[in-house]
């Protein structure tokens, strides 16, 4: 039987991660499960907005978006992270997010999502600064991003190799901390957001990243014919971190699977997708951040 994944959710009880499938279905990604599946002919366009492409586009493997040039333009035409949805009415929480030392941004979500988007982006820990409309929470975004010198962006490949050896909860709590108290001293941008206390949220233990003693490579792309296998070890973000039956320790970013038919593997049998080696992570600048 073909599969076809739409990706990893933080959606299960409790915000568990797991996998969707086409038609509802969902998969638990308790720690020690094997995944083991092989991809299938050519990876589809995922279409946009819930329909699927026009088209049937094919697109390229290493892509995480998994869409053709016009599906992901029609996909981010209402879109708050483009700037395309200033008229939504929901109101909007600002947080600090932390991911290792010398990783730290400032972004916006909406208020009903909770903490998802912070597990979807793989946040070590984080706290909230305010709550208010839309724009009032980008305005602050972006003062914030300016005042701090931090990104609006971290790319995965960084997030990845700080998961090793991260400080201990103590360690993670203090630099959230200092982060929030320099955030409270930049004048003006509370005027227009409801001010949040400070409050550090950590997710090691949700990520079980505790488990995570090293990281050898990163699945690069699915092709045809090609094998992912091996049991679960922790989640952060899209990425699943496997102990493949070879010794690796291995990440494999579960966006890289739409698209693709996948067939079950045998349990144990060898990764023979292409993968690229984890860069070492620099030090920081200034020793906290």
């Amino acid at each position: 039987m073909v599969w076809r994944c739409r990706g990893m959710r933080w959606a299960g009880a409790g915000g568990e991660p797991v996998l969707v499938w086409e038609g509802g279905r969902t998969s638990g990604l308790a720690s020690g499960r094997v995944i083991a599946f092989r991809a299938v002919g050519e990876r589809g366009c995922a279409g946009a907005r819930g329909n699927p492409c026009p088209v049937g586009a094919v697109v390229g493997g290493r892509t995480t978006g998994g869409r053709c040039a016009e599906c992901a333009r029609l996909e981010r035409a209402r879109s708050v992270a483009a700037d395309t949805m200033a008229d939504d009415p929901r109101t909007y929480r600002v947080y600090l997010a932390w991911f290792g030392a010398g990783m730290v941004k400032v972004g916006i979500t909406a208020e009903e999502r909770g903490d998802a988007r912070l597990r979807e982006q793989g946040a070590v820990a984080y706290t909230w600064l305010g709550r208010g409309p839309l724009m009032a929470a980008r305005r602050t975004e972006e003062v914030l991003g300016t005042a701090l010198g931090v990104p609006d962006r971290i790319p995965y490949a960084a997030k990845r190799a700080a998961r090793v050896g991260l400080p201990g909860a103590g360690g993670r709590a203090a630099q959230v901390t200092e982060l929030y108290r320099r955030a409270t001293d930049v004048p003006g941008w509370a005027d227009t957001l409801e001010p949040a206390p400070l409050r550090v949220v950590d997710q090691v233990e949700v990520f079980r990243l505790g488990a995570v003693e090293r990281v050898d490579a990163v699945v690069g792309e699915l092709v045809d014919g090609g094998c992912v296998s091996g049991a679960v070890v922790a989640a952060a973000g899209p990425d699943l971190h496997l102990a493949a039956a070879d010794g690796r320790a291995l990440i494999l970013d579960t966006r890289l699977m739409t698209g693709w038919g996948l067939v079950a593997a045998e349990a144990g049998e060898a990764t023979t997708v292409p993968v690229a080696a984890v860069a070492p992570v620099p030090p920081p600048q200034d020793g906290l951040f």
